[in-house]
């Protein structure tokens, strides 16, 4: 099973990256980072539209898609785990979490996308969701593994 995110923007070097390489080291799955950004100065509904195009190009063929959008399920960690377990169960060659930049996902981003999920109601820098997505995966597989690290 490979687990990709497909996200807005480029992560620089610091301490998001290095917590993202961290917990991905830690995880039993290939995670792949692909990243897309639009550097041309276009109005806010273009810039949109342009990411959309960029990570439907970068999403795996036949992958499980997850949008992390507000609009989302919110769920526990346990939650999470046993969505996962589902969806590595479907026998698909992966499963792709889709992060959005400042502005959010175009639709058809979250029309494309098989399952939403939401981090809650607050607002969160893009880059930080992807450390805290990371920590979860690697949450998700030690409560699916009994592993202790879940409390």
């Amino acid at each position: 099973m490979n687990l990709v995110i497909a996200a807005v923007g480029r992560m620089k070097t610091g301490p998001e990256k290095d917590l993202f390489t961290t917990y991905a080291k830690r995880l039993n799955w290939r995670v792949e980072l692909k990243e897309v950004e639009e550097r041309r100065p276009l109005g806010a509904a273009e810039v949109i539209r342009s990411e959309g195009n960029k990570l439907l190009a970068a999403l795996p063929d036949n992958s499980w898609v997850v949008a992390l959008d507000r609009t989302g399920a919110a769920v526990s960690s346990e939650g999470l785990a046993q969505n996962l377990e589902k969806w590595i169960d479907l026998g698909r060659p992966s499963v792709t979490f889709v992060i959005g930049g400042a502005d959010g996902l175009d639709t058809p981003v979250l029309e494309r996308a098989d399952a939403r999920l939401s981090f809650g109601d607050l607002t969160w820098p893009h880059m930080l969701v992807r450390v805290m997505l990371m920590e979860q995966l690697y949450r998700a597989q030690c409560i699916l593994g009994g592993h202790p690290y879940h409390k």
